[in-house]
C-alpha cells in the first residue's frame, strides 16, 4: 500500500516505523529536514521537506497514485486543507486527519466529500480520555479495550500473590467460575510472551490478557488478583483538553478535583465544569497536595503536556499516599522506564492513537485494532467474509484453521452473541473474530488468512 504521512512528530514517526516494518511504501512530509533525515537513517521510507498542504509538495510525495493520506501535523487547519487538496487534485481514495479542536469535532457533519473531504477523523485527546475512563471504571486493570461495539472486552491485569488462580493452571478458572466463559489470550512474563495452554501455571507478577463479554470482565479479574475497591476520589493534574474532558466525563459519578497552573484557564474550567472543584496551583507542590488530602485520593492522573512535570508530580503523589497513579507520557522512551514502580500506569498517547489509525490501514475487513503493551503486541477485530470455498476460515472449526505462530483467536462475536473461542466452534460468514498477536511480524500472514479468494467474486 502506498501511504503518505503528513507530519514527522511523535505520532507520524511512530506510524511510519510501524508501517515501514510491514513492507508498505511510505513517504513522510515535514518542514523539519533534520527530523526527516533522522527517520530515513532508521527506516526504509521516502521523505519530502515542505509545507504539507501545498499541492506541489503533495505531488512530490507521490499523491498522484497514493492509496492513503494520513495528516497528523500539529495544525488542524493544515491537516484539513491537505485532505481537501488530496481529494480535489489527486482523488486520493482514503484521507485520515488528526483533529484536536473541539469546535471542529462538534461539527462532524461538515466532514464529507461535498464539503471538507475527510474519511476518518482521529482525535487523540478523545481517545486518551476514553482510555483513562475505562481504567477508572475497572479498578486494578492495566488496559481495558472494547471490541464489537463494547460487547466483548480485552483486559490486562497483573497477577498478584493471593489471587485465587496464582500458582494454579489456567484450566482451573473454569472450575472456579463454571458459569463464566473467558479465554486467556496471552501472558507476558518478565517481558516475554507466553502463548497460554490449559496447563499453563499463572505466576505472581504475570501480565495476563484475557477476553470476556463485558459483564464477565470483573468476575474474571477477581480470579487473577484481589479486586481494588471502587474508586471515588480523582485528582487530575492539568486542566488542558484531556484534563477537562476527563473531568467532564467523571464528575457525575466521582469526586473530581483539577489542579491547573494557569489562572485564566482555571476561570474557563470553573465555568465549563459543573461539579468539579478547580484549584489554581502546581501539582508538584507538596504543600498543595497535602492540603488537598492526597492520602485519600484513589486515582491521581497527571495529564499536563510536560512529561517531566507529569512524572515528578506522579512520584510525589504516590509517595504522599495516592492509591493509584496514572501518568500521561508523550516520549515513548520514558514509558518503559517509569511504569511499574511508583507510577502504576504510564499512558502513551501515540500508542493509543496508533491503534485507531491502524484500523484503517490493515488489509482485509478489520474493524478494530488495538496496540498492546506499548506496541509490543496487537489485537485485531477481523470480519470473516466468503464461504467454505472462497475463505480459509469460514465453515471451519477453530482447530482446523491454519495455525500462525504468535497469534490466537480469543473470541467470536456473532450478531449480539459473544462466543469465547473453543476448538469446536465453526466460523460463519460475517463473524467478528478477535485475534491476539504477540508477534507483529506475522501480521501479513493473518491478513492473508482472512482474505477472500477469487471464487467469491
Amino acid at each position: 500500500m502506498k501511504i503518505i504521512i503528513l507530519g514527522a512528530g511523535q505520532v507520524g514517526a511512530s506510524l511510519a516505523e510501524h508501517l515501514a516494518d510491514e513492507q508498505n511504501d511510505i513517504t513522510v512530509v515535514d518542514l523539519d529536514s533534520d527530523r526527516l533525515r533522522e527517520l530515513q537513517d532508521r527506516l526504509d521510507i521516502g521523505a519530502v521537506t515542505g509545507q504539507a498542504s501545498h499541492p506541489d509538495i503533495l505531488q512530490r510525495a507521490g499523491a498522484d497514485d497514493a492509496d492513503m493520506l494520513i495528516a497528523v501535523t500539529n495544525s488542524d487547519e493544515i491537516n484539513m486543507v491537505a485532505c481537501q487538496v488530496a481529494y480535489t487534485l489527486f482523488r486520493t481514495p482514503t484521507k485520515i486527519s488528526r483533529i484536536r479542536a473541539l469546535p471542529y469535532l462538534e461539527k462532524r457533519q461538515m466532514f464529507n466529500n461535498d464539503q471538507i473531504p475527510i474519511d476518518v477523523i482521529i482525535s487523540p485527546e478523545l481517545l486518551v480520555t476514553r482510555y483513562i475512563q475505562r481504567l477508572i471504571e475497572y479498578p486494578g486493570a492495566l488496559q481495558v479495550l472494547d471490541f464489537a461495539d463494547g460487547k466483548v472486552q480485552l483486559a490486562a491485569v497483573k497477577a498478584y500473590y493471593g489471587g485465587p488462580i496464582v500458582g494454579n493452571e489456567l484450566r482451573d478458572i473454569r472450575s472456579h467460575m463454571p458459569n463464566v466463559d473467558t479465554r486467556v489470550a496471552a501472558i507476558f512474563r518478565r517481558d516475554h510472551a507466553i502463548m497460554p495452554m490449559a496447563n499453563t501455571v499463572v505466576e505472581a507478577d504475570d501480565e495476563v490478557f484475557f477476553i470476556a463479554s463485558r459483564e464477565n470482565i470483573r468476575p474474571v479479574m477477581s480470579e487473577l488478583r484481589r479486586l481494588d475497591n471502587p474508586y471515588k476520589r480523582i485528582l487530575i493534574a492539568g486542566g488542558g483538553n484531556i484534563g477537562e474532558r476527563l473531568a467532564n466525563a467523571l464528575e457525575d459519578n466521582y469526586q473530581v478535583k483539577v489542579v491547573e497552573q494557569s489562572y485564566a484557564r482555571c476561570r474557563q474550567l470553573s465555568e465549563s465544569l459543573r461539579r468539579t472543584i478547580v484549584l489554581n496551583g502546581n501539582a508538584s507542590d507538596k504543600d498543595l497536595l497535602i492540603a488537598e488530602n492526597i492520602e485519600n485520593v484513589d486515582v491521581f492522573c497527571a495529564l499536563t503536556s510536560d512529561d517531566e512535570a507529569n512524572i515528578m508530580s506522579s512520584m510525589l503523589a504516590k509517595r504522599l499516599g495516592a492509591k493509584k497513579v496514572i501518568t500521561l507520557i508523550a516520549n515513548p522512551a520514558y514509558v518503559d522506564l517509569v511504569q511499574g514502580g511508583e507510577i502504576d500506569i504510564a499512558i502513551s498517547p501515540q500508542q493509543i492513537t496508533m491503534g485507531s489509525l491502524l484500523t484503517h490501514v490493515r488489509r482485509g475487513d478489520v474493524s478494530n485494532v488495538h496496540s498492546l503493551r506499548r506496541g509490543a503486541a496487537e489485537a485485531l477485530e477481523v470480519i470473516a467474509h466468503g464461504d467454505a470455498r472462497s475463505s480459509k476460515v469460514v465453515g471451519k472449526r477453530l482447530d482446523e484453521i491454519e495455525k500462525i505462530e504468535g497469534s490466537s483467536i480469543g473470541a467470536i462475536v456473532r450478531g449480539d452473541d459473544v462466543l469465547i473461542a473453543h476448538r469446536y466452534l465453526v466460523v460463519e460468514p460475517e463473524d467478528h473474530l478477535i485475534v491476539f498477536l504477540t508477534d507483529k511480524s506475522k501480521i501479513k500472514q493473518v491478513e492473508r488468512l482472512f482474505q477472500v479468494g477469487f471464487s467469491f467474486f
